[in-house]
């Protein structure tokens, strides 16, 4: 079957989709988005978080069929739905194909060092500059919150989506939040601190 929704913001179409196959293939193997990991394929690690119409899901879980006409946010386009979030739609998603990271600029983001130091900055792939994380992404850098990463950008879509809906979060709803997401390496005191951070910069900024 074909599949028509939208990704970071961006109409596009799977072709050939079988009525088993995941949200998480069509990212990865048919759209070159593999930003979502595969890793138990059975929705207990969030290693492979995305929203679907603004809510964290395990995207393992959800036929790809299931998301005909509605919107995906993956990792690799964070940093423009937050950016735009903030300056449009504050507190908010975009509309439906309204704006977002193209899926060509999704596929060619790579980290790269600033002038002013040592911080992964993204490259825009059509001028080849170097734009800004996502809060939160800043945020898992500057505390340390990152070690393999398998994990990494699981917890970076369910922790943006929490300081969407809840700018001063508590320890308790932090760890409510990311329950649903496992690590092996950090043992969470800094991925913590990472949302710690992030919310306490949204908070000067406002």
């Amino acid at each position: 079957m074909r599949v028509n929704f939208t990704v970071n913001g961006r109409k596009q179409e799977a072709d050939d989709v079988w009525e088993g196959e995941s949200l998480l293939y069509v990212l990865r193997e048919r759209m070159g988005l593999p930003g979502s990991k595969n890793a138990c394929e059975q929705g207990e690690c969030g290693s492979c978080t995305v929203r679907l119409d603004g809510v964290p899901v395990c995207s393992c879980l959800v036929a790809a069929g299931q998301v005909e006409g509605r919107e995906v946010v993956t990792v690799e386009g964070l940093a423009d739905y937050a950016a735009h979030r903030a300056d449009a739609h504050p507190g908010a998603g975009c509309a439906s194909g309204a704006c977002g990271t193209s899926l060509d600029a999704a596929k060619q983001w790579q980290a790269l060092p600033s002038d002013s130091g040592p911080r992964p900055r993204a490259q825009d792939s059509q001028t080849g500059e170097a734009g800004g994380l996502a809060p939160i992404q800043q945020a898992f850098i500057d505390a340390g919150a990152v070690q393999c990463g398998f994990c990494t950008p699981g917890l970076l879509v369910a922790a943006d989506e929490l300081l969407e809906r809840n700018p001063e979060p508590s320890d308790a709803d932090i760890r409510e939040a990311l329950s649903g997401n496992l690590c092996r390496c950090t043992g969470y005191e800094k991925i913590l601190d990472a949302v710690r951070l992030a919310a306490a910069r949204q908070e000067e900024a406002v």
